[in-house]
């Protein structure tokens, strides 16, 4: 009996299985599981994906999220995975591309329920904190790996990439080392310098992986931006003038005693140059080509695109034939979410992708913690979305909607005053 004493008998476990309260609880944890996972593993994202929103099923309040639908934050998704969807009809693609096309779209179903469940829960800042928690470790073992490359789970990994890849890890460390920017300034002005000395250390632990030891060229381009906005709405003039010298000085010392940094920004000009010359395949060239030929895409059918899953059969029909040329190569890919979206839906794609970083930037309007990160998680989305598809890849795919999802739920929490059946789960 002592021993069954410990247990929770079938009565509380019925009782508990009937409770509202314990499900968003539930809801709340995978979604903290989700957050922290994302640095380290795709299929583990993937499931936990699917086990929240069943989770939510249970004692699903209708009204409420018909509302949530209903608004323009959760409308603009939804229609560019309908569009993908519908885009299938007039596509010349094999019907496994069209369908495939569909997929990186589909993950934007998800933003509408973050939106929902976290207008009730009061953890948002849990999935925050747990993943950032995620990516200081992510950090431990990025140094790690440089120092000791066996560590590394990736075979023939890049210098310094623990599991994924420089690029995946440059979105999440300088998303974190921005976004800590705010309750840094926060801590000073209140004068409790331990705990901001403490994010202070972390921040830079970010920033000088990102400088000595894993360089992304997206992240060198995106963080100055970053700051900017961060400056001009949480800063004064002199403060930001005082800010921007010193990034300057840091910048300047920072190239003098970094190998990695030089050798990556001396790219930038090199591979243009053997681009411009037909001197191999590179990373700027291919890229170049690919915005190039994207735009004659386009062009072509600028109204609904040539539908999903065309991308790679337009770039096939446009190979130069030598593949030792950028010319040559065949992507399904043109590493830039407007063309991508141009090339496959037109004019009406590229409207409804506008439309939703427009409506995700206006729900962020404010001061506080939550806005900062929600509208840092757009902006840096938008920017980086310039070199890459990063509303489709995976990885940032899924920063853009939790990060989205779970901040902007706590915002519409803060506007309405929750009624007395909401039943809010506290922390």
């Amino acid at each position: 009996m002592s021993a069954l004493a410990g247990h929770p008998g079938p009565a509380v476990l019925a009782r508990r299985w009937r409770d509202p309260a314990a499900w968003r609880t539930t809801v709340d944890v995978v979604a903290i599981l989700l957050a922290a996972s994302l640095p380290w593993s795709t299929s583990l994202v993937s499931i936990l994906g699917v086990v929240m929103l069943i989770t939510m099923v249970p004692f699903l309040d209708l009204d409420r999220l018909l509302k949530i639908l209903k608004q323009p934050i959760s409308l603009a998704p939804i229609a560019l995975f309908v569009l993908a969807l519908v885009g299938t009809l007039w596509s010349d693609a094999a019907w496994g591309a069209r369908l495939y096309a569909v997929g990186p779209a589909a993950k934007l179903l998800v933003l509408p329920a973050l939106l929902y469940h976290f207008q009730r829960s009061e953890r948002g800042l849990w999935v925050f904190t747990a993943f950032l928690a995620s990516c200081v470790l992510m950090v431990v073992m990025s140094t790690a790996v440089a120092f000791n490359p066996a560590l590394a789970l990736k075979a023939n990994a890049d210098r310094g990439i623990f599991v994924k890849n420089y690029i995946d890890q440059g979105q999440e460390f300088s998303l974190c080392a921005v976004a800590l920017a705010y309750p840094i300034a926060q801590l000073l002005r209140a004068r409790r310098f331990v705990p901001a000395g403490i994010l202070t250390a972390i921040m830079i632990a970010f920033l000088a992986n990102m400088i000595f030891i894993v360089v992304s060229r997206t992240a060198l381009v995106t963080i100055p931006i970053l700051l900017a906005v961060f400056g001009l709405i949480h800063l004064k003039w002199r403060a930001n003038l005082m800010i921007a010298v010193t990034a300057v000085v840091i910048g300047l010392a920072a190239w003098s005693v970094s190998p990695q940094l030089q050798q990556k920004v001396s790219t930038f000009t090199q591979q243009y140059q053997d681009y411009r010359n037909d001197r191999g395949v590179t990373s700027i060239g291919e890229r170049l080509e690919f915005w190039r030929k994207s735009l004659h895409f386009f062009a072509d059918a600028p109204l609904i695109g040539h539908g999903s899953g065309s991308t790679r059969h337009l770039f096939e029909l446009a190979a130069s034939g030598r593949t030792d040329l950028a010319a040559g190569t065949v992507v399904g890919n043109p590493h830039n979410q407007t063309l991508n979206v141009a090339v496959q839906w037109g004019t009406l794609g590229v409207v409804i992708l506008y439309a939703m970083w427009a409506v995700h930037l206006l729900l962020f309007r404010g001061d506080g913690l939550v806005p900062w990160i929600g509208l840092l998680v757009v902006v840096q989305n938008i920017f980086t979305s310039l070199f890459n598809s990063h509303i489709f890849d995976f990885h940032e795919g899924w920063m853009y909607v939790i990060g989205v999802g779970v901040a902007g739920g706590m915002v519409l929490r803060s506007r309405t005053k929750p009624d007395a059946g909401q039943g809010a789960v506290t922390p």
